[in-house]
């Protein structure tokens, strides 16, 4: 018996309305979606011919392997073995799906996910908007990799660290949709050097925000010369006070809207930019006017400045969801398990770190589907239920059916609205003491002497 009929009349009810609703749509047809399957095929080598590891079979297992504890590639060609049926005509010998994975290109990965986040974004019914509008998020984190030379070359290691002691580590910046998690956008550099900062990467993906739509981010974000490119494309945003103008931010000067509410002018810095061009330095307006409020302990700007159309309450309200954004950053590092990279290339890195992304789409997509059909929001729903499912249905190779989305609806997170945890570990997992000396020299070292007696 299907799970649809041990739900509610009520809430039967509720579903049959948006079935006919003209808002109503269907998130899972995105997936044979003429503009991913046209992605794929421009993305196709000019030498493509069909191999046993054909490119959209070498992209499955390369996303199963980001879903699975073990990603370890002899999982994932034992995987496909097992499921095709071909053990006895097939070799278990992992270097072909390597290759494989080599000759996915990076733009075919990069293109699915910026196809998916789009057409997901782009097909958010009305009622999950925020004032009607698409609302996105921006934030930077980290990854480290393994210690290799070319790794190292590309993403080198924190200065702090000793050589032969420390691993690669490279920055990343991801713009996700506030209504539904997916990754839309995403650029990825050295951790450390010129043009590493996030504000760098940001501008890499200034394309990702459409006129009309609104950019919710942290005080790293809210300098002069991105406030003007985004009021230049008709983006909205909404940002803490960068630390600089935190200092000197009066509420008894500029025009009052309300309390510790007012609009205010800020000056064009006499300073130009490193990464400016003189003539764009030059265009841009010696001032612009902005919106300040006080929000709990925080000052935040925008350029949402009308108090009629945007009261402070809802700016506020909408702020306080940046966080969403953090817990999308966990999700795809501790629940899929990127926080540490396993490819032993900075290029293999990379189209890692986007088919994780892809991965979170797909799920998210899935999310949608159930989220809508249960008149619920997909923040509501539980990502890593959602991903256990997700396996679960993969290792029965059952079809995607509304059991499945039945099951997704069935668990929900808590509101978690202020939520606070400390960025410390309870206890070590194991009680060896840290690495000293490159690993090549303790080896030596315990071979000459043998372990230490005692560890400490």
């Amino acid at each position: 018996m299907s799970i649809i009929s041990h739900i509610p009349l009520c809430q039967k009810k509720k579903i049959h309305h948006l079935a006919n609703n003209t808002h109503a749509v269907d998130f899972l047809a995105l997936l044979s979606h003429d503009e991913l399957a046209l992605t794929i095929e421009n993305n196709l080598p000019n030498n493509h011919r069909e191999r046993i590891y054909t490119p959209t079979k070498t992209l499955s297992m390369f996303l199963a392997q980001t879903l699975n504890e073990d990603r370890s590639c002899s999982k994932a060609v034992n995987d496909m073995l097992i499921q095709t049926q071909s053990v006895n005509n097939t070799s278990a010998n992992t270097a072909a799906y390597c290759k494989a994975r080599k000759r996915l290109s990076l733009p075919l990965l990069t293109q699915l996910v910026n196809k998916t986040g789009e057409l997901i974004r782009r097909t958010v019914p009305q009622q999950w908007r925020w004032f009607g509008r698409s609302v996105s998020l921006i934030d930077g984190t980290s990854l480290t990799m393994p210690d290799t030379k070319s790794s190292q070359t590309e993403f080198p290691q924190q200065g702090a660290q000793k050589a032969g002691l420390g691993f690669p580590i490279c920055r990343l910046l991801a713009v996700s949709c506030l209504h539904t998690g997916v990754i839309l956008n995403a650029a990825v550099g050295p951790f450390k050097g010129k043009g590493s900062d996030e504000q760098s990467l940001l501008r890499q993906v200034l394309d990702t925000f459409q006129t009309g739509s609104i950019v919710v981010g942290d005080a790293f974000f809210g300098t002069y010369f991105l406030l003007v490119e985004m009021i230049k494309r008709g983006v909205d945003v909404l940002f803490e006070q960068h630390g600089a103008r935190k200092r000197i931010t009066d509420f008894g000067k500029g025009m009052t809207l309300g309390k510790k509410d007012h609009l205010i002018d800020i000056p064009k810095s006499k300073i130009k930019p490193d990464w400016m061009t003189q003539e764009a330095y030059e265009d841009t307006p010696d001032k612009i006017t902005i919106r300040e409020l006080k929000v709990g302990q925080k000052t935040i700007i925008t350029t949402m400045l009308s108090a009629t159309d945007y009261p402070k309450k809802a700016l506020a309200a909408l702020y306080q969801k940046r966080w969403h954004v953090e817990v999308d950053f966990r999700n795809i590092k501790t629940t899929l398990g990127m926080n540490i990279l396993s490819c032993k290339t900075p290029a293999m890195c990379r189209k890692e770190i986007w088919t994780y992304f892809l991965a979170n789409n797909l799920i998210r997509l899935f999310m949608s589907q159930a989220a809508f059909n249960y008149d619920l929001l997909p923040r509501q729903l539980s990502f890593k239920h959602a991903v256990q499912v997700w396996i679960t249905y993969a290792l029965l190779d059952k079809v995607i059916d509304e059991e499945m989305l039945a099951l997704l609806a069935k668990r929900q997170v808590g509101k978690r609205a202020g939520r606070i945890e400390p960025r410390a570990v309870k206890r070590r997992p194991k009680a060896y003491p840290l690495l000293m000396i490159p690993r090549a020299e303790a080896r030596q070292a315990v071979m000459k002497n043998g372990h230490p007696k005692k560890v400490k």
